[in-house]
């Protein structure tokens, strides 16, 4: 592509980047702590946040640096083939971090082509204008890396004991963790078949700031202070493995700065918890920070129908990246969690946003279903 006047003046500065990653879903929950963390610590690396600004992606999560000279927003989904090659050509990525994905299992379940959709078809996207560039700009494709974010739920279920490794095999039981699971195998195979130079690593639960209103600690926050029910699946008993998003934003900074090529990470807080009691504690934090009397919230807790292929249990095995890579969890869960509860009650601004569209609609209806 020829740049000419204000264009090439745009792409010399690009060039004087010593990196240029693209992250796409950086306007999203995970995505926008990732965009921070790098263009916050590495001022000499050019940071594009390649989002569709979807329902859940919101460059409010990102207005702190959105001035940044490292930083640029495109607005982009990464199921279009001729958007993907023209930030290719505009920008010359040396790595990709994808993020971009449709998230929530509830939503894979009611409509899941548009899992297929983004996940799948999206991920074999960026995947092969990330080999068509890279092989042109280098045949053996040297310091180049397609960095892919994936799940825990690929594994399928735990029983009450064991640990998902990076050696457990695949067993996706929802649209969502089946298309999540389609994306991880397409990046294995542009590796082996192509020389692409990948890594995936799959993350357990993460909360924190920024965290979408759908999802089940975000909710509950919501939800207790405005005195609304707490819906919970079940008996609450389905078991997670939560981790602080600001840890999973330093985890992917490790891995792709030091993780080996065609390599898989799973990244955990080695934190297991019982939904429901996950939500007594949430129930319990809130009282406190509201002024409330003791057991309040608790009284909001509603228990609904358990949703189809609701897996019992999650746990990560994070060995392999503290062993290789040295990087371990920063917070005890109960801090982080009270810090998440705070960072909430004072961004109502943010909350009020977020929730004014389809999703107070959404959930309304289908509490109300269930």
């Amino acid at each position: 592509m020829a740049y000419s006047g204000k264009d090439q003046t745009s792409k010399k500065v690009i060039m004087s980047y010593s990196k240029k990653i693209m992250v796409t879903g950086g306007a999203g929950f995970i995505g926008s702590h990732v965009v921070r963390l790098f263009v916050n610590k590495y001022p000499d690396y050019l940071i594009v946040n390649a989002d569709a600004l979807t329902y859940a992606g919101n460059l409010e999560n990102l207005k702190d640096v959105e001035t940044a000279a490292n930083y640029r927003f495109e607005r982009a989904d990464i199921t279009d083939a001729e958007r993907i090659e023209e930030l290719f050509e505009k920008y010359a990525f040396d790595g990709v971090i994808h993020l971009a994905a449709e998230s929530h299992v509830d939503r894979s379940i009611s409509d899941p082509l548009a899992f297929v959709k983004t996940n799948v078809l999206g991920t074999a996207t960026l995947l092969n204008v990330s080999r068509k560039h890279w092989s042109k700009a280098n045949n053996n494709m040297a310091g180049k890396l397609f960095y892919h974010v994936s799940t825990d739920e690929v594994y399928g279920s735990l029983g009450d004991e064991g640990f998902f490794t990076e050696e457990t095999a695949y067993d996706p039981r929802s649209p969502y963790s089946a298309s999540k699971a389609s994306s991880d195998h397409l990046v294995m195979a542009w590796h082996h078949t192509y020389g692409l130079p990948v890594i995936i690593s799959n993350c357990s639960n993460n909360y924190g700031s920024y965290h979408f209103p759908e999802k089940l600690i975000p909710l509950m926050i919501n939800n207790i202070k405005n005195n609304k029910p707490l819906p919970v699946y079940g008996k609450g008993e389905n078991v997670r493995d939560w981790l602080f998003v600001e840890d999973h934003a330093r985890a992917i900074d490790v891995i792709f700065h030091k993780g080996k090529t065609g390599g898989k990470y799973n990244i955990g807080g080695f934190n297991e918890w019982k939904n429901i009691d996950l939500v007594h504690l949430l129930c319990k934090i809130m009282d406190e920070k509201l002024g409330r009397p003791m057991g309040t919230s608790a009284k909001l807790i509603t228990y609904v129908k358990d949703r189809p292929g609701h897996d019992l249990r999650y746990a990560i095995d994070a060995t392999k990246l503290n062993n290789e890579l040295g990087w371990k969890p920063s917070l005890q869960f109960e801090e982080g969690l009270e810090k998440t509860v705070v960072w909430y009650l004072q961004n109502e601004e943010w909350i009020k946003h977020v929730t004014s569209g389809d999703y107070q609609h959404y959930y309304e209806e289908m509490y109300t279903k269930r």
